[in-house]
């Protein structure tokens, strides 16, 4: 690291768990966001400001104005502009010495398997499950870690997934089928500061991830109830007869 970089990032080294080592580990990772929205953008921006060194961003989508309420990468400017391209230009703005790789496409199953292939850690951003099983698929496939949130109205859950680990379940463990119905934001609305709170903890599962501070959500899923402010926790345990990874 040079002396601009041991400034930038100080506050971070300074923690006796991180030190120089786990920043220079944040600074040679590569992680992929897949989807630039309300969970994305305060996750893309905290590992953006970490230091993580390569992040791909993923998105098909364009800025609306709908999403200013909770999409804070993007900015009134961008509307009508790809995500990716909104929130690169953010993401550069708050730390020039990144590198950020963008694909502006739905990715298929061999789409995400390359992208598992190429990265560290996967930060799973969307709102669809047939992405997410595919995913799920991809990252077992590979041994990619990757952290999985999700909120509506006033809920969200977050998870994390490692399969470096024999222990570790998967999403099919948590969820083994799907009716092929998904909740979005867009019919069912969310209140902002959720996906802030979601994003941002996805980006801490993420760094913990790859510095191998602390312990990581593998084999809990958390449930948050923003209207009471309550917080739940259920065990999730790798599912003997789970289809994707029980063999």
């Amino acid at each position: 690291m040079n002396d601009d970089e041991l400034l930038r990032y100080s506050r971070q080294i300074m923690l006796p768990d991180m030190d120089i080592e786990g920043q220079e580990k944040l600074l040679s990772a590569h992680v992929a966001i897949i989807g630039l929205g309300g969970l994305g953008s305060p996750a893309a921006l905290y590992l953006a400001g970490a230091g993580v060194g390569h992040l791909t961003l993923v998105d098909f989508d364009s800025v609306d104005v709908s999403n200013l309420q909770r999409q804070i990468v993007h900015r009134q400017a961008s509307i009508g502009s790809p995500k990716v391209e909104s929130a690169r230009a953010t993401l550069f703005a708050l730390n020039p010495e990144l590198k950020v790789s963008t694909i502006t496409r739905v990715l298929d199953e061999q789409g995400l398997l390359d992208l598992a292939h190429s990265v560290d850690v996967i930060l799973d951003a969307t709102d669809n499950f047939l992405v997410r099983q595919m995913m799920n698929d991809a990252c077992l496939a590979t041994c990619t870690p990757w952290a999985s949130a999700a909120a509506i109205r006033f809920e969200a859950q977050i998870t994390t997934f490692d399969p470096r680990r024999e222990d570790s379940p998967c999403y099919r463990c948590l969820y083994p089928e799907t009716d092929g119905t998904d909740q979005t934001c867009s019919e069912n609305g969310v209140i902002a500061p959720l996906v802030g709170i979601l994003g941002a903890y996805e980006a801490l599962e993420v760094i913990k991830l790859i510095t191998g501070i602390g312990e990581t959500l593998v084999g809990r899923v958390q449930y948050f109830d923003a209207k009471y402010a309550e917080w739940r926790e259920f065990k999730l345990k790798k599912a003997t007869d789970c289809p994707a990874c029980s063999a």
